[in-house]
């Protein structure tokens, strides 16, 4: 390997967070550089539903939503295993946009930005030293390497990397909360564009909410025990249990799958997760996943970019020491989501099984002010 550049910041990961925190520090005149797996456009399992409280912040990076006539979402369908509706108002409300839509809008403006982009790039290692050294091998070609002052880590729900460093949620495999499958269809159906549905099934969720061209999200999280019950089969377990849930059952039988569905991402983790590693700030679910059902895993991770971002601008900018730097991320980091996580960890446990599950909703459908105290809980404010 050989040293070729050295960068203020490098930032390892491409979605939302990463993405977000590159144009930031780029807006700004540091020397930014961006890896990714994968070459934009492409679609990635996520529930594709963003609250409100991030309109602003994406407009401010120069996301047009108020030109892209996305769906404005702003009511909650939750229905139990046994078919029993809950609806309420959205305290904020959300919007609905694909990831492969949205994703690709944030690659243009960082490369716009002044953002080097390597697509199609594996990370293979980091080390600090007075540096960063970051080695990577593009696709078709040889391993290089280069140095940055700062590096952040954007890599999603798990990576070569988590593993390469043995990060504590990958070393226990057994525990519950690091055993989930997702998977995620687009779809043409018959859905209110201003409802998001969460329908639960046995050991399991999915949610339903518009993004764009007639187009709806269709995104469910179950364990991988679920998934090989039904050997293994994402048909067999559509079939089996997802359509005992009568709403599901009615969205299954009566939607079109677009091209290219579904996709799908195992060993997903809701375990606890540090927010620094060798050095680097992680952002996104690199740092902490909150449970999907709560709705706000993309919005934590454009906060966090925003938190990110102010604190390395201020580092780089008076030399304050890396240990400050760190610090002082791990203690905002905790104070704006280690209340929403653990809120989110609890409420995974309710929909755990379809006896809690039925209770859960019942309970909201006697008390229906408790729904907006528990949504609540689980999302902020505009930032």
């Amino acid at each position: 390997m050989k040293e070729t550049t050295t960068y203020d910041v490098a930032v390892i990961g491409g979605g939302l967070a990463g993405l977000s925190l590159a144009i930031q520090l780029a807006k700004q005149d540091f020397n930014v550089v961006l890896f990714e797996r994968e070459r934009y456009p492409f679609h990635k399992v996520c529930g594709e539903y963003i609250s409100m409280e991030s309109w602003m912040f994406l407009e401010h990076l120069g996301v047009p939503l108020h030109q892209m006539n996305v769906p404005i979402i702003e009511k909650l369908q939750l229905t139990a295993p046994n078919g029993k509706a809950f609806t309420t108002h959205l305290p904020l409300g959300g919007f609905g946009i694909s990831r492969y839509i949205l994703d690709l809008r944030l690659y243009q403006i960082a490369r716009d930005s002044g953002v080097t982009v390597l697509e199609e790039t594996r990370v293979d290692d980091v080390t600090h030293h007075a540096n960063f050294k970051i080695d990577y091998t593009p696709k078709g070609g040889s391993a290089t390497s280069v140095t940055a002052v700062v590096c952040c880590g954007a890599f999603g729900k798990r990576s070569n990397l988590d593993v390469r460093w043995k990060r504590d949620f990958i070393t226990h495999p057994a525990r519950k909360e690091n055993n989930y499958i997702a998977v995620k269809y687009h779809i043409e159906t018959d859905w209110p564009d201003a409802l998001i549905g969460l329908h639960n099934f046995k050991n399991g969720y999915c949610g339903i909410s518009k993004v764009e061209d007639d187009r709806y999200c269709f995104c469910y999280l179950t364990t991988a025990a679920m998934l090989k019950e039904n050997g293994n089969s994402i048909a067999q377990l559509q079939q089996a249990v997802l359509s005992n849930n009568p709403a599901l059952k009615a969205i299954l039988e009566n939607s079109i799958v677009a091209e290219g569905f579904p996709v799908s991402i195992a060993q997903v983790s809701f375990a606890k997760k540090t927010q620094t590693e060798k050095g680097m700030l992680l952002v996104g679910d690199a740092g902490g996943m909150i449970a999907p059902l709560c709705g706000n895993g993309m919005s934590m991770a454009l906060h966090a970019s925003k938190i990110a971002a102010d604190l390395i601008s201020r580092h780089l900018q008076t030399n304050s020491s890396h240990a400050a730097l760190v610090n002082n991320y791990k203690r905002q980091w905790a104070k704006t989501f280690a209340p929403r996580l653990a809120a989110g960890r609890l409420l995974q446990h309710f929909f755990g099984s379809e006896a809690t599950s039925n209770l859960f909703v019942q309970t909201f459908r006697t008390f229906p002010f408790l729904a907006s105290f528990t949504i609540k809980k689980t999302h902020g404010q505009p930032f």
